[in-house]
């Protein structure tokens, strides 16, 4: 049952340890991906003793996919998930609320790494472990994405404390829960992070 349940969340976004299973698992596939590629052109090889042949044609168009691969994997390497102590004290102040762990949100000048998310209505909260995390240009960035997404009135506010995020998400808990609010504004977040 527990291997269940461990399986049913490997690998999903949002859930506690998302960016370092995901890390794993793009390492993983960019090896295989490259290793076919060069076991198909050395078995071309070693078949006609020439690198021309319709092998060599598909080992090239097997780096296609290969190459988008390891895009994803240099993207996710760059990230680390949310620290196990900070994850424990947010996991027993955020019952009853709906979250999202290991956020990386891209845009074209900046990525903004946030650890944890709570949502309830119209209220978005944040930590991020990055002392130095460019709030103004995150507001700009989500609020635009929630808008376009026809999300109107929702209050962002990304904590760099985690003293003060942990109080705030005991605030949250007060306030009054609408759940279609809530789980479309989650859908949302989750269409947009990496």
């Amino acid at each position: 049952m527990q291997i269940k349940r461990l399986f049913s969340t490997y690998g999903v976004k949002g859930t506690e340890r998302y960016l370092d299973i995901q890390k794993k698992y793009e390492a993983a596939r960019t090896l295989l991906y490259f290793g076919i590629s060069a076991a198909l052109f050395i078995a071309g090889y070693f078949q006609t003793k020439s690198r021309i042949n319709l092998l060599t044609v598909v080992a090239i168009l097997g780096c296609l996919p290969a190459s988008k691969s390891a895009v994803s994997a240099i993207m996710f390497l760059r990230f680390h998930s949310c620290l196990p102590e900070y994850a424990v004290q947010v996991r027993e102040h955020s019952q009853g609320l709906a979250v999202l762990f290991d956020c990386v949100f891209t845009s074209y000048k900046k990525n903004f790494r946030v650890s944890h998310m709570a949502v309830r209505g119209n209220t978005v909260c944040g930590f991020s472990e990055d002392g130095d995390f460019p709030e103004n240009d995150f507001y700009k960035h989500i609020g635009n994405i929630l808008k376009l997404d026809g999300h109107k009135e929702v209050t962002v506010k990304i904590f760099v404390s985690l003293p003060k995020y942990l109080e705030r998400l005991e605030q949250m808990k007060s306030l009054e829960e609408e759940e279609v609010k809530t789980s479309a504004v989650v859908e949302t977040l989750k269409s947009v992070i990496l």
